[in-house]
């Protein structure tokens, strides 16, 4: 069974996480990615730990079944090489500040008079128009600028980042998004698109209540804790023996939770409504906590799933990576090495698509420069 990508060939000059994402997406459904590194060095991800073998996981976790090749862009005998690669790929990913690509001789408007079919494909902080276009930053700079860690954390505290990196990982995620509809978009024209995706853009893109609110009531919204803050209840819950949480997003589930809990609240006017609930938040969570805290976790989620109330424990990742539900859907996946002994455990591929494989394996990441007489014979015998 062909993977929907089979036959599209990605050259990859990115590096650290957003680029890489994106180029891991392509590779999970079927593109042959051909990752171009900096000789000696590679990927500034090759040297983050924890390490295996000598060897990085972060780096496997995301370049897991790509191919590497180093070449120095100011060399010409690699710049030959690299030239060679674009006139047999689909797609180019870059991530480096505007301006960078343009003094290499290797611009959008240079590569599309030169390569019209081709795909360019750039992330970075700020993207390539504005007047901040060509600063630097990282998943933390933009998660700062872009109001997501205004919004995060309790109430009172200082801000704090989002424990994952979000800033590098929607950045790659709308870059795959841009990838595929320019894609599709070259069968009916034969011409390739530019992709510019900003990750200071796609922080804001993000904050879908946040933006509403502000743009409504001229006050933005400040760290409301684990409380959504335009549904009630929605959630953290103390039980007997720790938190848990409970979403009853509309007026239906809240009658439910009532009926499960015996709290006669759903006819209150206080709390009938969702506008109602939300301005009385705080006491409705003392009223439903003077009930859960006395049995545990396990048996109010039981209870309340049974309902038919959305409800759940707040595993570490551990937890998760065990979670039958995640097992279940091929969420944690064997990297392995050559000889096929798994190495590392990695996400899965989370878009799952008909008539096509979703195997429970992935390839090795690759050595630095481990492809070259593989790459340089490809494009020697013009062959797939």
């Amino acid at each position: 069974m062909a993977l929907p990508l089979d036959g599209i060939t990605v050259i990859d000059l990115t590096h650290v996480l957003a680029g890489p994402f994106c180029s891991m997406t392509l590779s999970d459904m079927g593109a042959d990615v051909i990752k171009v590194e900096r000789p000696g060095s590679g990927d500034d991800t090759r040297s983050f730990p924890p390490f295996k073998d000598g060897k990085s996981a972060y780096f496997a976790a995301i370049n897991h079944g790509k191919k590497s090749i180093a070449l120095d862009l100011k060399d010409d005998a690699d710049r030959a090489i690299f030239d060679r690669l674009l006139g047999r790929a689909d797609v180019l990913l870059e991530n480096y500040r505007p301006g960078v690509m343009e003094r290499l001789g290797y611009g959008w408007d240079t590569l599309h008079e030169a390569y019209p079919a081709l795909i360019y494909g750039a992330v970075s902080g700020f993207g390539h128009t504005g007047p901040d276009a060509r600063r630097p930053a990282y998943d933390m700079v933009v998660q700062a600028r872009g109001g997501v860690m205004s919004i995060t954390g309790e109430k009172g505290r200082d801000p704090v980042r989002v424990g994952a990196s979000i800033g590098d990982i929607v950045a790659g995620m709308n870059l795959s998004q841009g990838i595929l509809a320019a894609l599709y978009d070259r069968t009916r024209t034969g011409k390739g698109r530019m992709i510019d995706v900003a990750m200071l853009d796609s922080q804001l893109g993000i904050l879908e209540h946040a933006v509403a609110i502000t743009s409504v009531t001229g006050t933005p919204p400040v760290p409301s804790g684990a409380r959504h803050p335009s549904i009630t209840p929605f959630e953290t819950f103390h039980a007997s023996d720790g938190l848990f949480v409970i979403a009853a997003g509309n007026d239906t589930l809240f009658e439910k939770l009532c009926i499960t809990l015996n709290l006669p609240l759903a006819d209150d006017p206080r709390f009938a409504t969702n506008p109602a609930r939300c301005e009385n938040a705080r006491l409705l969570k003392r009223l439903i906590e003077a009930v859960t805290l006395d049995q545990t976790r396990a048996h109010w989620i039981a209870q309340l799933t049974a309902a038919g109330i959305p409800t759940g424990p707040i595993q570490d990742v551990a937890q998760a990576m065990a979670d039958p539900q995640i097992v279940a859907r091929n969420m944690v996946v064997d990297v392995v090495d050559r000889s096929g002994r798994p190495l590392y455990k990695a996400a899965g591929n989370p878009i799952k698509i008909s008539g096509t494989p979703d195997p429970a394996t992935r390839r090795p990441a690759p050595d630095l420069d481990g492809n070259r007489g593989e790459i340089l014979r490809w494009l020697e015998n013009g062959s797939d």
